[in-house]
């Protein structure tokens, strides 16, 4: 809903006022938008160069840079930092199950419809916990092909995409071993879907969550305002 620099100041002043609340350093922030960087400068690129509208600054054959494709291009800009601050504050401050949890817990109106909740719930946190399981496993990988000859981030942009290839293949080798011994494991126990089970930890609604949700309403209101 943020299409203009009031709604985007407010923005980026809620999301820095949630990373002070977390006390996390403003580094781990930053460290997630630098693996992104080109993908971002790439998109702001194309939108300043292939969107018309307002003052023309520049034309040259099927490439122009214009005021509203400046003012987009930073728009867009200014939406990939929100995100990737917004979620990267997520990951870091809540757990992998609780976020499974509460995903689940979210959804459970779903199950009127044969909607199967658990079974997503339990897909989501199988996959947020192989997620530092897969990374050590790229570093070990990308240990060995280093110790062969193999550098990683030098040359062209051809030559480190071919690179990246000998990583892929022993990484999904190694993905669907684990998956293998995870089913074999889940199977071994007697699993059998979320059909009465019990829960080990049980959400309970507390006056934190009352405060959020209206702290979120009311920033979803001054969006609608904002926006209009």
């Amino acid at each position: 809903m943020a299409n203009n620099w009031q709604s985007f100041s407010m923005l980026l002043i809620f999301t820095l006022g949630c990373i002070l609340a977390s006390k996390i350093s403003l580094s781990f922030f930053l460290k997630g938008v630098r693996p992104l960087i080109w993908l971002i400068i790439f998109t702001v690129a194309l939108q300043m160069l292939f969107s018309s509208g307002g003052q023309m600054y520049w034309h040259w054959g099927i490439f122009k840079i214009s005021e509203f494709g400046v003012t987009n291009g930073l728009y867009i800009f200014c939406r990939f930092i929100l995100i990737i601050f917004m979620s990267t504050l997520l990951t870091l401050s809540t757990a992998p199950l609780q976020l499974a949890d509460a995903i689940e817990s979210l959804l459970k109106p779903l199950k009127a419809i044969k909607f199967p909740v658990y079974e997503i719930a339990l897909m989501l946190s199988i996959a947020l916990r192989f997620v530092p399981t897969l990374m050590d496993e790229t570093a070990k990988i990308m240990n060995a092909q280093r110790a062969r000859g193999v550098n990683f981030g030098q040359g062209s942009l051809i030559k480190q995409m071919q690179s990246i290839i000998p990583l892929l293949i022993p990484l999904f080798v190694s993905s669907f071993n684990r998956a293998e011994d995870l089913a074999i494991a889940m199977e071994s126990r007697g699993y059998q879907g979320g059909e009465g089970r019990t829960k080990y930890r049980v959400l309970k609604w507390q006056t934190t969550d009352t405060m959020a949700f209206v702290l979120f309403a009311v920033v979803t209101v001054a969006l609608v305002y904002l926006k209009n």
